[in-house]
């Protein structure tokens, strides 16, 4: 049963979330803290990678599918909590740095202002000294980050996404080529050729036209609980199963399951050697 609370302030030992967390929480997967989670879309990844997945965001996500909801501030609820986590994955808000937002809106004068929320994110995720992935859009200002396409695992959806990690992150090349072998035209967009080159969906607004129902979003994206809005901010839960797997594969070489990561770095101080310490940073 999905556990999904407000949390106006900070809590302490004896309220009802932190009881229900530790009758609620199994204690054979690591805890995964899934900031600015919106309806879940990575969230079903990292479930499927073997995480348990507590998700924070400052609204109400009524279709959230993960383990545990808290509608909160994500950075404060990083500082009041990251002891009780393994790792944490974070999305900050895209929308400053879209290319939409910064071309045709921005011509148009209709771009409105965004929070730019990457910096303060990876501050408060280094700080924590726990492995962390940040999630955001092509265009974005991370370090070092893998780029990942809805190509290379069989969706109809490019998304390109990147993800920075301070751990190390394989990624996987494109195949934008079998998208675009012998299918029919889904649409024709202002009567250019290239649209009919295509069966790939266009999963952001109106779409790219005709044919983009929320029916065949839901099956280009592998996501079948949310609505039209909701796929629009999401990433395919692919893409995050594909990070959970080598997160998962840090912890379970570093520590079983039960042994929550925070409290082997507060313990004894020292980081496990398979994270490239070069990238990572211990708390003050």
């Amino acid at each position: 049963m999905k556990i999904v609370l407000n949390y106006p302030t900070r809590l302490d030992n004896n309220s009802y979330v932190a009881r229900s967390k530790m009758n609620k929480r199994p204690n054979d997967k690591p805890l995964l803290l899934d900031l600015f989670c919106c309806a879940g879309g990575a969230a079903r990844g990292y479930q499927r990678a073997g995480f348990y997945v507590v998700g924070v965001d400052n609204e109400k996500q009524p279709h959230y599918c993960g383990d545990e909801f808290y509608q909160a501030d994500a950075l404060q609820f990083i500082q009041d909590h990251w002891r009780e986590f393994d790792a944490i994955h974070a999305s900050p808000p895209c929308q400053f740095h879209t290319r939409m937002n910064k071309g045709l809106l921005q011509a148009q004068k209709r771009n409105k202002v965004h929070p730019d929320l990457i910096e303060p994110t990876r501050r408060a995720l280094i700080e924590t000294g726990l492995p962390y992935v940040i999630e955001n859009v092509v265009g974005a200002p991370l370090v070092n980050p893998i780029q990942l396409c809805g190509s290379s695992f069989g969706l109809m959806v490019e998304r390109h996404r990147l993800f920075e990690s301070n751990i190390f992150l394989m990624s996987i090349p494109c195949a934008h080529g079998w998208q675009k072998f012998d299918k029919p035209p889904l649409h024709s967009m202002n009567g250019h050729r290239k649209a009919a080159l295509s069966r790939v969906y266009g999963v952001y607004g109106n779409g790219r036209g005709k044919g983009e129902t929320v029916a065949a979003w839901s099956i280009a994206m592998g996501i079948d609980w949310m609505n039209r809005y909701e796929l629009t901010q999401a990433i395919p839960p692919a893409f995050s199963e594909f990070v959970g797997v080598q997160l998962m594969n840090v912890l379970n070489v570093e520590k079983p399951h039960n042994t929550a990561w925070s409290r082997l770095v507060q313990g004894t101080g020292i980081l496990p050697a398979v994270v490239n310490q070069s990238r990572i940073e211990k708390p003050a």
